[in-house]
């Protein structure tokens, strides 16, 4: 009996065999990661995430923040109030936390 094609019904297509994975003749033991300095992990994520800034020797960073929303109001408030925008207020924040 024949399909359609004209092959006979029961035969599926052939079927190649792959010889068996090889066993690796010594077991060595994986290589250990080498994890690099903070410093230096903090220059290769800026080299990838940052984009210039026409500000020399500075760069930019694209955040978006989820904030309760008095928290945000307070921040809007504080920038309002200095007659800065709220870039800013965060950036002075930031900049004072990292010197203490």
């Amino acid at each position: 009996m024949s399909d359609v094609r004209g092959r006979k019904t029961g035969e599926g297509p052939e079927q190649l065999s792959f010889p068996a994975p090889s066993k690796p003749t010594s077991q060595k033991a994986p290589k250990a990661r080498v994890m690099p300095v903070p410093e230096q992990a903090a220059r290769v994520y800026i080299a990838r995430r940052a984009k210039p800034s026409v500000v020399p020797g500075h760069v930019k960073l694209t955040f978006t923040f989820d904030l309760p929303r008095e928290l945000a109001e307070a921040l809007s408030e504080r920038a309002i109030r200095e007659g800065v925008n709220m870039e800013d207020v965060i950036l002075d924040i930031i900049g004072r936390g990292m010197r203490k």
